[in-house]
């Protein structure tokens, strides 16, 4: 039997807005009730972000706390918190900012705890037009949260997920393995091969290389495909022929259907997702299976 798939719907993001008939949720009711319906459709995981009442992306711990008792109150789904929240725009000055490490390693203290969390692997030049981000911003992610993160990750027994933007930064987190920052063997840390937002190209030269780099150095490490657009049913779906274990749909990332039509709600391209991969003989993973796919065991304590 072939193994089985992750599928993980990242529902809102920090930025994305309802158009073109796709409606994403921005409210904790609305995102719980997304997270729900995809869970219904297939899904063992949904990413989330936290908005503010007037939609913009907040780093309140409060909102996302509520989120996850809003979800677990619904089902069982895995819940994975952004690390990036979102840019802000500055009300005097009108620039984007990006949140600061202060704020960003302030997820380890939501209560109840998420099971999964994400982080980049590195900087570049993110540039997501589809997905709110008009213009070109560079996204950092310093040494120092990087480590901290994968330090605390480990610490409380959870699974973190390494964005991949480029080739290179799969070799730095081999010298982290190298310098003892985790050890490469363990099999709670998984690399996303992020094709799209100003990131690699998404075309199956590039990820074939980048995919031949991650498991000759991480052979143990399960592997994830995310790709933004009209794009992310191609490579998703050339990810499940080269066996990867975690394909990423929703609406952060991409509103349009196989066929280029609009989806009217996240439950719709998880849906679409678990029909091409049954087509190639791969069934969703369920919860449970998702859990030893990430080596996190039973439910995280709240």
């Amino acid at each position: 039997m072939s193994k089985k798939l992750v599928v993980l719907a990242a529902v809102n993001g920090g930025a994305q807005m309802s158009r073109d008939g796709a409606q994403v949720p921005v409210s904790p009711a609305e995102i719980a009730e997304a997270a729900y319906e995809c869970y219904q459709a297939g899904a063992a995981v949904v990413h989330i972000h936290a908005r503010a009442p007037d939609g913009q992306p907040t780093t309140d711990i409060a909102v996302f706390s509520d989120i996850i008792r809003r979800i677990r109150d619904k089902c069982d789904i895995l819940i994975q918190t952004t690390n990036g929240f979102g840019v802000r725009r500055d009300p005097r000055s009108g620039e984007f900012n990006w949140p600061d490490d202060h704020e960003r390693l302030a997820l380890h203290r939501v209560d109840p705890k998420q099971d999964l969390f994400s982080i980049a692997a590195g900087s570049w030049d993110f540039y997501h037009p589809e997905g709110g981000y008009k213009a070109t911003i560079s996204y950092v992610n310093s040494e120092r949260l990087l480590q901290e993160n994968i330090r605390a990750v480990l610490a409380r027994g959870a699974a973190l997920e390494f964005e991949i933007t480029e080739v290179s930064q799969i070799h730095k987190l081999s010298r982290y393995a190298d310098e003892g920052v985790f050890d490469r063997a363990t099999r709670n840390l998984w690399l996303d091969y992020c094709l799209g937002f100003g990131a690699m190209v998404p075309t199956v030269r590039t990820l074939a290389l980048a995919m031949e780099d991650g498991q000759r150095l991480f052979p143990h490490w399960r592997t994830e495909i995310l790709a933004t657009g009209r794009d992310q049913f191609p490579m998703n779906t050339v990810g499940v022929l080269m066996g990867c274990d975690i394909v990423r749909v929703g609406f952060e990332d991409n509103i349009y259907l196989p066929n280029g039509r609009p989806a009217h709600r996240n439950a719709d391209l998880v849906e679409a997702m678990v029909g091409i991969a049954r087509t190639f003989g791969r069934e969703p993973a369920t919860v449970g299976e998702a859990r030893a796919i990430f080596n996190i065991g039973t439910a995280t304590p709240g």
